[in-house]
């Protein structure tokens, strides 16, 4: 086991236990088809989740990141060039945020992704099979490969770990 400790610019003493490892003894129904590194490298959160290159990930996650320079939200930056993200005000509204995990859903992500388990885990993977349904949409309403179709919905389950490339 390892301990991490946080202290970043939206969580300060935080610790949490590393208790697997890296990418590996997930949950059986939980598949995510790209890893943290690639969702960044790809382009997500139009650069803005982890602009601040949080010290608890490895940095090879940042090194090819598209993240904002300037603490703002661009949808270029994004890998379908559209805005599919709500802000964080609306995901704390709606009571989707663990006290563990401000960032959201991402945040768990990476962190269940480094070998963090947790008692939010069953409702994180919970949610993410939730998105299976814009993925139905899009293979249902687009012809096999043609990235043009639906670029938002592709882009928010890219959000989600899903590989809308592969629709």
């Amino acid at each position: 086991m390892k301990e991490i400790i946080v202290d970043d610019s939206m969580q300060t003493g935080y610790v949490y236990l590393i208790t697997e490892k890296i990418g590996e003894n997930f949950h059986p129904e939980f598949k995510p088809h790209l890893t943290p590194e690639e969702m960044l490298e790809l382009g997500v959160f139009g650069g803005l989740y982890f602009g601040d290159k949080p010290k608890e990930f490895p940095k090879a996650w940042f090194k090819n990141a598209k993240l904002s320079v300037d603490g703002k939200q661009h949808k270029e930056l994004n890998y379908y060039g559209v805005n599919a993200s709500q802000p964080l005000s609306v995901w704390q509204a709606k009571g989707w945020i663990h006290k563990d995990d401000p960032r959201g859903w991402f945040q768990w992500y990476c962190r269940y992704y480094l070998g963090r388990r947790h008692e939010d885990d069953e409702r994180q993977i919970k949610r993410w099979k939730a998105i299976t349904r814009h993925a139905s949409q899009i293979a249902h309403n687009c012809r096999p490969g043609d990235q043009s179709c639906r670029p938002k919905q592709r882009q928010a389950i890219l959000h989600w770990a899903y590989d809308p490339r592969r629709l």
